[in-house]
């Protein structure tokens, strides 16, 4: 897909959660790629924060990220799953105005080429809230990678043709 090097390049500046009872900062494996990712396209990584299944806690963290001037995307990793702690599309559900259903639709695609029908059980989504993006990716570090290479890196890339939703953050709360 096109970059357009006539544009100027717009970081965009990110908060990274990790949602699991398990991971801890200095086993975060997911979290590493994607703030690695992140900095390494010239994003600013705003925040991070390791969260546990717990969908009060999550959505306290998204409506606290989604008002904070200095953030303009969310992207979470863990609790996408079918288990009954898995609780993250019920906590964007919450907080969300407009769900980005082509977000999850295309991850899974993605991901099907990697692993086959076990991406069934991905419940990847997306969506905007008071202005923010927030993309909830699965756990595992083969996801990210998926999710940011194969759809973020681009998306989140202003000078990405023929459109990406960078050029879109100055209308996203329009009435």
């Amino acid at each position: 897909m096109p970059i357009d090097e006539s544009r100027d390049f717009l970081p965009v500046r990110i908060a990274l959660l990790t949602i699991s009872d398990s991971r801890t900062a200095d086993d975060d494996r997911s979290g590493d790629i994607l703030a690695g990712r992140i900095t390494a396209a010239g994003h600013v990584l705003a925040a991070r924060y390791i969260e546990r299944d717990e969908r009060a806690a999550i959505v306290a963290r998204l409506h606290a990220w989604i008002d904070d001037p200095q953030i303009d995307c969310i992207i979470t990793t863990g609790g996408t799953g079918v288990t009954g702690r898995d609780v993250t599309p019920e906590a964007l559900a919450q907080v969300q105005d407009k769900e980005i259903p082509g977000f999850g639709e295309l991850f899974r695609w993605l991901s099907y080429q990697t692993i086959g029908t076990s991406t069934i059980q991905s419940r990847a989504t997306a969506c905007v809230a008071r202005g923010t993006y927030i993309f909830a990716l699965p756990g595992s570090t083969g996801a990210v990678k998926d999710a940011w290479d194969g759809i973020l890196a681009s998306q989140l890339d202003s000078r990405f043709r023929p459109c990406n939703f960078v050029e879109l953050m100055p209308r996203l709360t329009e009435r």
